[in-house]
């Protein structure tokens, strides 16, 4: 059973997300390059980044998503959003995504702890065996920065999506496994300092 949480860091606070962090949020996403290939769609409307809001709503109950948003400790104002998503407690697997950030925390630590923070709670809470990560073959910054993360490539599903602008995504998957998150763990916690 999943259940809400929050996830707290010492650069960030996964907060669940809700229609209170749309002011802060709206912020973060007038930036159309960042929904170039983003799966969700293109959320620089405010209509549109609360539409999203309310469809992720009562995935927690569900089962099957915890959706956050990624608030600063130093500042208190979300910077962005992830989840731990498509999750099947049955199976034992989950998919970390819907992740956006503004502009300015991006190679700040901020999405680096984010992640940190969902491995974490999917391995060492939820028991989970597999948790996935996924992007457009042309994003090579957001493959770069899975890779970073100690995610291995596992390949590409052709055609996979048609995207909010019309074109045809091909996806690239990235996993970690439960028996390899020791080492991802000390690798990222070196990375944060810790």
């Amino acid at each position: 059973m999943l259940e809400s949480v929050t996830l707290t860091g010492s650069i960030v606070r996964l907060e669940p997300l809700a229609m209170s962090h749309a002011d802060d949020l709206a912020a973060t996403t007038q930036d159309p390059e960042t929904w170039r290939y983003h799966g969700v769609g293109d959320l620089t409307q405010r209509a549109d980044l609360e539409a999203f809001i309310t469809s992720v709503q009562g995935e927690t109950e569900r089962g099957v998503g915890l959706n956050f948003a990624i608030v600063r400790l130093d500042t208190g104002h979300a910077v962005g959003a992830t989840s731990l998503w498509d999750v099947s407690l049955e199976h034992r697997r989950a998919e970390i995504g819907r992740t956006w950030l503004a502009t300015e925390t991006r190679r700040t630590g901020v999405n680096t702890e984010a992640k940190f923070l969902l491995f974490q709670h999917a391995f060492e809470k939820l028991q989970l065996l597999r948790v996935q990560l996924k992007t457009d073959t042309r994003n090579a910054i957001s493959m770069r920065a899975i890779e970073r993360l100690g995610a291995k490539y596992e390949g590409v599903l052709r055609s996979h999506m048609i995207l909010h602008n019309g074109s045809r995504r091909d996806t690239v998957y990235y996993s970690v496994l439960s028996e390899e998150w020791p080492d991802v763990k000390q690798a990222l916690s070196r990375r944060l300092g810790a």
